[in-house]
């Protein structure tokens, strides 16, 4: 079965936190401080990047690529 994603309208994304247990997304924007926005750059957090919701919440933590990425409210 393929994973469960939430319909997407491009024209109006969700914020990452908005995600719930199990579903997908696809990143289409990172905002912030250009230091965080580079680190998860290197993370592989980037536009196109696609991304599992783990565990919602804060910290939220994320399946990204083989990794898992915890991330603070603040920085969402």
């Amino acid at each position: 079965p393929s994973p469960r994603c939430p319909a997407v309208n491009p024209d109006h994304p969700i914020p990452l936190d908005s995600l719930r247990h199990g579903e997908w997304g696809e990143v289409t924007d990172v905002e912030g401080e250009a230091a965080w926005v580079g680190r998860l750059g290197e993370l592989g957090m980037r536009a196109g990047s696609r991304v599992r919701m783990l565990r919602g919440g804060c910290p939220c933590l994320v399946a990204l690529g083989g990794s898992r990425i915890s991330i603070r409210c603040d920085t969402v």
